[in-house]
């Protein structure tokens, strides 16, 4: 197994990263989590694409969108073939001074890659006290500011839940730590719009491309009325959600999430970089 830093390919004890780097120091990077199935990681361009926006709206350098494509695949040659996988590619900007203000030296690029366990069959949720700021100076990016997640995961976790809902200010539902969130109320399919504070979420993109469904702004209240609701993510494709904290949910799957995990598990293998 090999870690690509800057360009360049290392073991993993070998590869070194400043500790000056300011996406250790305060947080400020950006990142993409790519699944890999059998070698082969799973819609790459828009998972750089969206690197390069978030990159853009925390006001760093354009990322070399060419180099972390190869260097990508360079990682996933040099790594055991694994039925299923998961690359992180992580960028930040580079080492800097004690404080929020940024450094010189250039931006920090790594790019790793471990095996992915698969999800369970379906996901019990818990939803959490903390709003989303759908308002807030990194809304829709995906930094590795991820404090709050771990914190919601963790909360979440000690309620029997495998993963953290959201809600936003306005009190509408959001997303998950790592998720999208998709329901079914009186057989229409609906997810939170980005205006809600959400991720751009590749799996969520594909969903909507692939099976239809409307975004709209949901009362979190509507969440627990759900007739079937799931989770979306680049890890684990469509995923039903079993249990919303103690409202269980007695399709799990229903009839329009089990279209959706076939329509979505039939068109991937299809394309590798739809």
């Amino acid at each position: 197994m090999k870690v690509w830093l800057n360009g360049e390919l290392h073991a993993p004890e070998d590869a070194q990263v400043s500790v000056f780097d300011h996406g250790m120091l305060v947080g400020d990077g950006v990142f993409e989590t790519i699944k890999v199935v059998n070698g082969e990681p799973f819609a790459l361009t828009r998972h750089l694409e969206r690197l390069g926006r978030s990159a853009a709206g925390l006001g760093l350098p354009e990322p070399d969108k060419e180099a972390l494509r190869q260097g990508t695949l360079d990682v996933l040659t040099a790594a055991p073939q694994w039925p299923l996988g998961r690359v992180r590619i992580t960028y930040t900007s580079g080492p800097g001074p004690l404080g929020s203000d940024r450094g010189a030296e250039g931006a920090t690029a790594v790019i790793i890659a471990a095996e992915q366990k698969p999800f369970p069959a379906t996901a019990n949720v818990t939803v959490v006290p903390w709003p989303r700021n759908e308002r807030g100076a990194l809304t829709g990016l995906k930094t590795t500011s991820y404090a709050d997640n771990a914190l919601a995961l963790a909360y979440a976790k000690e309620r029997n839940g495998g993963e953290a809902i959201f809600g936003n200010l306005a009190g509408d539902l959001c997303e998950g730590t790592g998720s999208n969130v998709f329901l079914v109320r009186d057989g229409r399919l609906v997810t939170p719009p980005l205006s809600s504070g959400c991720l751009a979420g590749v799996t969520r993109a594909l969903v909507l491309e692939w099976c239809g469904g409307e975004e709209e702004n949901l009362p979190l209240d509507d969440f627990y009325r759900a007739d079937e609701a799931f989770l979306v993510s680049t890890t684990r494709d469509v995923q039903p959600i079993g249990a919303i904290d103690d409202v269980v949910l007695s399709n799990a799957p229903g009839p329009v999430t089990r279209k959706a995990m076939e329509t979505f598990a039939a068109r991937s293998a299809e394309v590798t970089d739809p």
